[in-house]
């Protein structure tokens, strides 16, 4: 493990402790642009999560709808509380080939799209010290005040994420500040995911804010408008 990545484990509560939690369990506000663009306003303004931390697994439910959907990298289901099946697709990805940007997504996208997403998320960084995760430190930047050291990461062929490489930034504390990513199934849209507000949670520090914009160039950011804003509520783990 490379010295960076070794700074960001520990200051985000250290690999042993890390090791006894199963899942994430997470009461979440999930808004922003995309999702007028793709026709499902507030689709995900009130939902509970569950990430799985041994495997990629997802699995988010709608209070008072009767609805869950379940994220696997191979297959997305929507199904009702009690689990019977509502719609599935296998090979999900493969659904957002020759989409534009105004397709309007169906629950499986809109299942697949956030489950990559928030799987990622709630797992970083430790999901970086797993194996066939390659990583390392790339030169500084400045930013708000602070020197950034970042991590460059190659995820394995069998994880899905947003994009195979993407760039995680940390503060001098070692704490996550943004996390630098394009989206494959957005044709490759640009993004940089701030995360802020940390709390502790049982001995592990999570970002309960975070907030995507796109971005130009070397990394400009694109304030408005905010493409994704994840608000976490409450958080446990099991």
């Amino acid at each position: 493990m490379n010295a960076l990545l070794d700074l960001a484990i520990k200051a985000h509560g250290g690999l042993d402790r890390w090791k006894k939690v199963n899942s994430i369990n997470v009461d979440a506000s999930i808004t922003g642009a995309i999702w007028f663009v793709k026709g499902r306003v507030d689709v995900l303004k009130n939902v509970v999560i569950k990430a799985e931390t041994k495997r990629e697994r997802l699995t988010m439910d709608f209070p008072g709808q009767n609805k869950r959907t379940v994220f696997q990298p191979d297959r997305v289901v929507v199904e009702t509380a009690e689990g019977k099946a509502i719609a599935a697709r296998d090979d999900p990805r493969k659904s957002f080939e020759g989409q534009t940007l105004e397709t309007p997504w169906d629950d499986v996208h809109v299942a697949y799209f956030s489950g990559e997403a928030m799987w990622t998320y709630l797992n970083i960084p430790f999901l970086y010290a797993e194996p066939g995760f390659e990583t390392g430190e790339i030169a500084p930047i400045q930013s708000d005040g602070e020197t950034w050291r970042r991590l460059k990461v190659t995820f394995p062929e069998n994880i899905r994420s947003h994009t195979r490489t993407q760039i995680s930034c940390f503060g001098p504390d070692g704490l996550l500040r943004r996390h630098d990513y394009t989206v494959d199934i957005l044709g490759g849209a640009k993004a940089l995911n701030y995360a802020s507000d940390y709390r502790n949670v049982d001995g592990i520090v999570f970002p309960v804010t975070r907030r995507v914009v796109a971005y130009e160039g070397d990394y400009q950011p694109v304030r408005e408008p905010v493409l994704v804003a994840i608000d976490m509520k409450e958080i446990g783990l099991l």
